[in-house]
């Protein structure tokens, strides 16, 4: 999916059984400096609370972490808005309660150069149906970039 536009990008009819999603980034950006949120759902909806998700970066000389219970967080905190972020982030479902795991390795480049890495966990009521992608504050905007989904 291309991602040049709106605050939110969703995938949704993702059949059930599946044990692993891999969203790819490629060349992705936003209109402004928020961290990204990959937030899973089920029938009922995208939930957008009950993650344990933590996140590790470095960028131009210093780096920092910060943590989300709104999905699981991926990125530069204090972004420029001007960075295209590549890299995967990979969900794992880990046994038959619909827990998931999650894990990645996101490089950005452009006016800022460093890494991301950070993981995660999240319970859904029901079987995994939708992945959204979004931003902490829900305000941005992509404008650059794709977004692939692979589930297996």
């Amino acid at each position: 999916v291309a991602s040049a536009s709106g605050t939110s990008i969703d995938f949704t009819s993702i059949p059930a059984g599946v044990k692993r999603i891999t969203i790819t980034f490629d060349g992705v950006s936003t209109n402004g400096a928020d961290l990204f949120l990959i937030q899973i759902g089920d029938s009922g909806g995208v939930e957008t609370s009950g993650y344990k998700s933590g996140v590790m970066y470095y960028a131009g000389g210093g780096g920092g972490s910060t943590t989300s219970t709104s999905g699981f967080i991926v990125g530069l905190s204090g972004g420029s808005g001007t960075n295209t972020f590549h890299g995967s982030i990979i969900l794992t479902r880990y046994n038959s309660t619909h827990s998931w795991v999650e894990q990645h390795g996101i490089g950005f480049i452009d006016s800022n150069t460093g890494a991301s890495a950070g993981g995660g966990s999240k319970t859904l009521s029901a079987e995994l149906d939708r992945v959204r992608i979004t931003t902490t504050g829900g305000a941005d905007t992509f404008d650059a970039g794709t977004i692939n989904i692979i589930y297996e």
